[in-house]
């Protein structure tokens, strides 16, 4: 086990797993116990201060992405001159993009296309109950997520049965791709565009799991995922009349460019997590 810390001053922790890019996470006490891949970890906070305990400072250190400076980012977003978009960084600047396990977070929003938060968590714990290894940290069991050799051993009746419906062909298919031919690390070198257009040419992947996956899966922050949320705001904040989401993901990224993931996460938060909140009081 190791320990280590962080400043809250960018480092929500609340915030950052509950704005829709991870689905394997629990809370616990005052915080959360927090999956990826094969590791775990418990974070929470306290006296203006995040505390880490894991199995792997390395591996979180990264995954929560301690080394990139978010105050540039967001300067960057109060400085744009968007009052909804410098409300929502205001609102959401404790919101770090996480540093995910690529496989994990390909299979993951394959699962979440058409689907809701809960379900997609629990399709996912089943998944990872059913296939991955079971291990002990900090005396607690929990399950690893499964690499795609265990996946691609799977048929599609077996994903039916724990929840994927019309999904359920896509899990195996891809999983295949990955073991013979669909090359991750070689995908890492691709830019961002070339890197969507190879992975919308796997089964079950379209323009906005693509986004999703480069953006959480690869780190590209010049993705822009567009869901319903995303369409909201861009319809009722940003006054934008396109119905294509691939345009719409268009339009945010030739106005944000590098910074395009990151402002997605501030605005999706504030708008699905702060606003509709304060309207259902």
């Amino acid at each position: 086990m190791e320990i280590f810390e962080a400043s809250v001053e960018h480092f929500n922790i609340r915030d950052t797993l509950d704005c829709g890019q991870i689905f394997r996470y629990v809370p616990e006490n005052a915080g959360y116990r927090i999956f990826s891949g094969e590791h775990v970890c418990e974070a929470h906070e306290c006296d203006g201060k995040v505390f880490v305990r894991c199995d792997s400072a390395e591996y979180f250190k990264a995954f929560f992405d301690l080394g990139r400076d978010y105050r540039e980012i967001y300067s960057s977003a109060i400085g744009y001159g968007n009052e909804f978009l410098c409300k929502a960084a205001e609102c959401g600047k404790g919101i770090r993009i996480l540093r995910q396990d690529t496989e994990e977070m390909l299979f993951s929003f394959i699962v979440s296309q058409n689907n809701n938060i809960p379900r997609i968590k629990g399709i996912i714990e089943r998944l990872c109950s059913a296939l991955g290894k079971r291990r002990e940290f900090c005396g607690k069991s929990y399950f690893t997520f499964p690499k795609a050799a265990q996946i691609a051993q799977k048929s599609e009746d077996f994903y039916k049965s724990i929840g994927l419906g019309y999904r359920a062909a896509y899990l195996p298919s891809v999983a295949n791709a990955l073991l013979d031919g669909f090359d991750i690390n070689f995908a890492k070198s691709l830019s961002t565009p070339e890197l969507k257009r190879e992975l919308v040419k796997l089964k079950g992947v379209g323009p906005k799991v693509a986004d999703c996956v480069a953006l959480f899966g690869f780190g590209r922050a010049d993705s822009f995922p567009v869901d319903t949320w995303i369409e909201k705001i861009y319809r009722e904040d940003f006054n934008g009349k396109l119905s294509d989401r691939r345009a719409i993901t268009e339009f945010f990224t030739d106005a944000f460019g590098e910074n395009s993931g990151y402002f997605q996460q501030y605005m999706f938060h504030y708008k699905r997590n702060v606003l509709s909140s304060d309207s259902e009081q």
